[in-house]
């Protein structure tokens, strides 16, 4: 992997967070299906990390549950070939318009997860975290398992072990705490943002 300068680094994350913040995020999000964007300056912390591993320049890069699209369209600008997949098509709709705005290319796919195929290097995904419908998260881990070679996820940290187990025989190579915002999205929430303890996990697979 190339070295670059540390000042480098953190301008280039910083400069890719500023135009992911300028996507539209979901309208209407779906309870249910736990629609929540990802916010910009984790997804750019996420990628830009994945790209310093050198699983992102030009890889073949897919974003399971892409919802509007940040982290697949944050993937094509780091000069990925991207593909977001998602089940609903109004979030794709709104993904196809952000990407239309960030002036790049991501294929986006209709399906529900469990039916999609293909063979990627990299996924990116923040899954549900089946707080609103238990194991909803499992279809998007085992699929993950088995479309890529490397993996990035964001999941609950209160469900480490799980995920551990879950995932294995596959090897975790990183597992970085963060503080994950969650934005008053539904009648529910009683905060205007919640702070979740959350891991972004590195995980290389043997598919």
């Amino acid at each position: 992997m190339q070295h670059v300068a540390p000042s480098l680094i953190n301008m280039k994350q910083r400069q890719l967070e500023m135009i992911l913040e300028q996507l539209k995020a979901f309208s209407a999000p779906s309870a249910a299906l736990e629609q929540y964007s990802t916010p910009a300056p984790i997804a750019a912390q996420l990628l830009h990390f994945a790209y310093l591993r050198g699983d992102i320049w030009h890889k073949q890069v897919v974003d399971l549950g892409c919802g509007t699209g940040i982290l697949a369209i944050g993937a094509a600008l780091l000069e990925a070939t991207a593909t977001g997949v998602d089940a609903d098509e109004r979030a794709l709709q709104m993904a196809q318009m952000n990407a239309d705005a960030a002036g790049i290319n991501v294929t986006w796919v209709k399906s529900p997860i469990q039916d999609f195929q293909g063979a990627y290097d990299t996924v990116v995904m923040n899954p549900p975290f089946g707080a609103q419908k238990r194991h909803s998260d499992r279809p998007f881990l085992l699929k993950a398992t088995e479309v890529g070679k490397v993996i990035y996820l964001l999941h609950n940290a209160i469900v480490n072990d799980f995920v551990r187990r879950f995932l294995e025989p596959n090897r975790v190579t990183d597992a970085m705490r963060i503080k994950l915002p969650l934005a008053h999205s539904f009648k529910f929430h009683k905060q205007e943002v919640r702070y979740i303890d959350a891991i972004l996990y590195r995980i290389e697979t043997f598919t």
